[in-house]
């Protein structure tokens, strides 16, 4: 029997207002709840699951949590309001299937919420939990050049726009035409170092 990654266990991701965690089997109804508004979906390539598909992609979402760093890995955290307990929405990383063994940032934040800032918090604590425990050097993230939120969120935490993708077929068809970006640890490490210095000249 399969145990889950013992580091990932012991997982709990603080930020001003956020809480990033390993989902749990009580995250389902409100996890599938944030999944039933398309316009969430909208640069996604998914559509609106019915509660029997969601519920097999949550079961996958937690049996990841077994797979070892050191292997192929794709891993989703519930991201949660600090203030309330509330889910408002998940981040992650795991493997870039067309450009394996690579690795991507993903995150989603519920409609009601956008606005705020908390697609970036998320991020950027699911960038540093990455470079920091989990031990990879670079990261990827795809982002439809229609989707400006997200757009902002990368360059905020850093990422650059490595290229276009063009040419992908079958199941990966549908990325052609987003942008590339791509995040080494020693830029993310640089713009942290960046805010921290303009904090102290408040």
């Amino acid at each position: 029997m399969r145990i889950m990654n013992p580091v990932l266990s012991r997982m709990r991701l603080e930020t001003e207002r956020l809480i990033i965690r390993p989902y749990m089997e009580s995250d389902l109804m409100a996890s599938f709840g944030l999944m039933q508004n398309p316009e969430v979906l909208a640069f996604m390539h998914m559509e609106v699951m019915s509660m029997h598909e969601y519920e097999g992609m949550f079961r996958w979402l937690m049996f990841s949590y077994h797979t070892p760093f050191e292997l192929p890995f794709k891993y989703s955290f519930a991201v949660c309001d600090k203030a309330t307990g509330r889910l408002i929405g998940w981040c992650g990383t795991g493997v870039l299937e067309f450009m394996a063994p690579d690795a991507e940032l993903y995150y989603l934040i519920g409609r009601e919420h956008w606005g705020r800032g908390y697609a970036t918090e998320a991020a950027a604590a699911m960038a540093d939990y990455t470079f920091g425990v989990i031990g990879l050097e670079q990261l990827y993230a795809k982002a439809d050049p229609r989707n400006t939120a997200s757009l902002g969120v990368l360059r905020k935490l850093g990422f650059r726009v490595e290229q276009e993708l063009a040419g992908l077929t079958g199941d990966y068809e549908d990325c052609n035409g987003e942008l590339l970006h791509v995040l080494r640890k020693e830029w993310f490490v640089e713009r942290l170092k960046g805010d921290l210095e303009e904090l102290e000249q408040i």
